[in-house]
């Protein structure tokens, strides 16, 4: 088992949660939902594969209110149609955050998720997705 983090390094933990909790606000002042933060969360965590991210911010995203069928279907989440489009752009910020380099698929899928979001949004999704 690893060491814990913020028990190693109160000082950096702490730190790092106050950074987390003035990107959290800055999201939430953006326009940024609280599902569509744990949507980013969540799908950022399964790409990074990190068990401990993904059981938090799987049950934050229930606390949310996120149907148990959206996050099972996270990882298919192009090849469905229950994201709405605000959904699928701030997934494509959160993909593209999380693995690059990104394709040619992913720049025009980022162009997109631009248009539909505005700066102001895909910045904040990015930073949460950070």
């Amino acid at each position: 088992m690893r060491p814990y983090l913020d028990k190693s390094h109160p000082a950096s933990w702490s730190a790092a949660r106050s950074w987390s909790d003035a990107v959290l606000a800055d999201a939430a002042a953006a326009g940024l939902t609280e599902q569509e933060v744990e949507l980013i969360k969540v799908r950022a965590s399964q790409l990074n594969g990190c068990a401990y991210c993904l059981d938090l911010h799987s049950r934050a995203a229930r606390r949310a209110g996120i149907p148990p069928q959206k996050l099972d279907l996270l990882p298919a989440w192009r090849e469905t149609e229950r994201y709405t489009e605000r959904e699928q752009s701030v997934l494509a910020v959160a993909e593209s955050a999380t693995a690059m380099p990104l394709s040619e698929d992913a720049q025009a899928e980022l162009f997109g998720a631009r248009a539909v979001l505005g700066d102001a949004l895909f910045t904040a999704a990015e930073w949460v997705a950070i």
